[in-house]
């Protein structure tokens, strides 16, 4: 796939997509023969991966170091689960505390609409 159709499949854009593989979150992309980049099936799952655990929060920091530790092989697996653990520790926590935001602003929300219903109860006029 070019990186146009990468692009497009997961909605990121192509700068985004040269930045994280510039910064080691995609492993290299090889290239044809007129020197355009040719993401493969395994590159996909790379792309789609990063996509998902940036949406979750992850720091890029945390990816790259996780990136780096596959390429050394299955010695690191268990450094890799930590580092996937503390993450998920991590994100439960913004979670909550996200929960917590919303659950304000329902308040909130609520308290305008019971004040725009007793502003309308008192623009009535007596039957």
């Amino acid at each position: 796939m070019t990186i146009t159709e990468v692009s497009e499949k997961f909605n990121i854009q192509q700068d985004t997509l040269r930045y994280y593989e510039r910064i080691g979150l995609i492993p290299r992309v090889n290239r044809n023969k007129s020197g355009i980049r040719d993401y493969t099936e395994e590159d996909c799952k790379w792309v789609e991966f990063i996509k998902c655990m940036r949406n979750a929060g992850l720091p890029i920091e945390v990816l790259i170091e996780y990136v780096a530790l596959f390429q050394q092989g299955d010695e690191t697996m268990g450094v890799r689960k930590e580092l996937l653990i503390e993450q998920r520790k991590q994100l439960i926590t913004r979670m909550e505390e996200m929960k917590g935001t919303l659950e304000r602003l329902d308040y909130k929300i609520a308290r305008y609409e019971q004040a725009v219903v007793k502003k309308e109860n008192s623009l009535k006029r007596p039957d």
